[in-house]
């Protein structure tokens, strides 16, 4: 019998790494599975057919409008639905979770926030404010939604009551990471999105879509330090944010692998985007 409560939304892109170790994991909780590709070369869309997975393709232009893109097309018949990326792993405490979850037994709510481990180089980077680290992902079909004023980040949108899961995890590792070249060129990539949204809000083409509250939920308290890092200044923030993640937060305690995680992702990425903001800034005030 298919789980009548919750169906899974996948996003691919050569993952034949990572998309047999999250199906497995999904596997016993009999939900279907919808996969939206964008183009893979490898044995990604065999793999998920294999599993059983409805696989539709689509080219990608960035994250939100993926998600937004695959919400929108795929009949989804579950009340719920949960939208994970293909390097994460459902662990089995969560798999508990969810194999007791009714939808009647949740019909005051429309969202739920997932904590997540993430993994760098085959280790759980623990400290550095990373953890606990909490991700809206399983929501109403009907209410919640992809926001599309995000250009980088992907989050879902859910304009009801959510709740937080403590216990039970997301295991997230990106195995391609392991190659610091890989993580090089994605973060590359990345930084010219982030960069580009950021000049867009500082023309106030683009505005956030969460209400930016220090005390509220995981989302509107990551939209208030996003509101206050936007306020820093560039080339100065980078430097303020590794330090207070690597330090005051004990990054140092993750040991080789997570000062190499807390320096690119918290000081070398933020310092790109900066980079990229003046480049940005200074182009247009030349034309």
């Amino acid at each position: 019998m298919v789980n009548p409560h919750f169906a899974f939304v996948i996003l691919t892109y050569n993952e034949e790494q990572h998309l047999p170790r999250l199906l497995s994991s999904i596997y016993s909780l009999k939900a279907t599975v919808y996969v939206l590709d964008s183009g893979s070369t490898d044995q990604t869309i065999s793999i998920a057919r294999r599993f059983g997975a409805q696989v539709k393709q689509h080219p990608f232009l960035n994250h939100p409008h993926q998600w937004h893109y695959a919400l929108k097309t795929f009949d989804i018949q579950t009340p719920w639905v949960i939208g994970l990326d293909a390097d994460q792993i459902v662990s089995d405490e969560l798999k508990q979770r969810l194999l007791d979850f009714k939808d009647e037994d949740h019909l005051d709510i429309d969202g739920i926030y997932f904590n997540r481990k993430n993994y760098f180089k085959n280790k759980w980077i623990r400290n550095g404010g990373l953890y606990p680290f909490y991700l809206l992902k399983m929501f109403r079909l009907s209410i919640g939604y992809s926001d599309l004023n995000e250009l980088m980040d992907h989050r879902f949108i859910v304009p009801g009551k959510t709740v937080v899961w403590k216990d039970g995890h997301l295991l997230e590792e990106n195995l391609k990471e392991n190659s610091i070249r890989f993580w090089i060129e994605k973060h590359n990539t990345y930084s010219d999105l982030l960069a580009r949204e950021e000049v867009e809000r500082r023309q106030l083409l683009r505005a956030q879509t969460v209400k930016p509250l220090l005390w509220g939920s995981p989302d509107q308290k990551t939209a208030w330090l996003k509101k206050l890092w936007w306020r820093m200044p560039l080339f100065l923030r980078p430097a303020i944010y590794f330090s207070y993640r690597y330090l005051f937060r004990l990054g140092i305690l993750d040991g080789y692998q997570g000062f190499l995680f807390h320096f690119l992702q918290g000081f070398w990425f933020r310092l790109m985007v900066d980079v990229k903001i003046k480049e940005i800034i200074d182009a247009n005030e030349t034309d």
